[in-house]
């Protein structure tokens, strides 16, 4: 009997990654994979990064989810075009799911695409879905050992926020282990340490957003 090897399927994915990217980078479209753990602020960070940002560049979002629209009925409240994709039980969005979504979208009217993964510290870092850069979001209550117990998503993160700061007196999270564990995974990883619901900290993020956006675009 032939067994199929889990990497063909990674191997499929990164090819139509590769042609998303393709479309992508022909409509000067710069695009984000935010991935965390379920509850961890998603939706309240991509809320607030299209409210910094929506003056300054046109904004598209995909949500993934098991199932609901709950968290792209919030995001279309800003007046910003979104699509749903729902999983049925898949762990993450994968290239093909991202592809099936896009022509929903006029990409020559996008700059920035938000893609927000299925809450999962472990499936999405592995699926590549034609972004420029993975984003992680890690909140304080998880705890700081998440580094140490899934490398893989910090490994291919661009960037770590450390979100619900302000709850870090009614916490046990130890931010210089959290900080030190993922940067000996990653020594290029970019840390912010925010609070979503606060505001506290955004800017630096919003900041190397807008970089990364403005350098592409040239």
């Amino acid at each position: 009997m032939k067994v199929t090897v889990v990497k063909n399927v990674l191997d499929a994915n990164d090819r139509i990654a590769a042609e998303n990217r393709a479309l992508f980078d022909k409509n000067n479209v710069y695009v984000i994979n935010l991935m965390s753990s379920p509850g961890a602020g998603k939706t309240t960070l991509v809320e607030r990064t299209i409210l910094a940002l929506k003056d300054k560049y046109r904004i598209g979002v995909i949500e993934g989810d098991i199932q609901d629209t709950y968290d792209a009925d919030r995001v279309a409240a800003l007046g910003i075009p979104v699509v749903q994709i729902n999983t049925g039980g898949a762990c993450h969005i994968d290239g093909n799911m991202i592809r099936e979504a896009l022509p929903t979208f006029d990409l020559t009217k996008i700059d920035l695409l938000i893609c927000e993964n299925v809450g999962n510290l472990v499936c999405p870092a592995e699926f590549k879905i034609g972004e420029n850069a993975k984003i992680m979001l890690l909140s304080t209550p998880e705890g700081a050992d998440k580094p140490a117990k899934y490398p893989l998503m910090f490994q291919e993160s661009a960037v770590m926020l450390i979100n619900k700061v302000d709850l870090l007196p009614y916490v046990d999270f130890d931010l210089v282990k959290a900080r030190h564990d993922a940067l000996s995974i990653n020594k290029n990883l970019q840390i912010f340490e925010v609070s979503c619901k606060t505001g506290v900290g955004l800017d630096g993020w919003i900041s190397w957003l807008t970089d990364r956006i403005n350098a592409f675009q040239k």
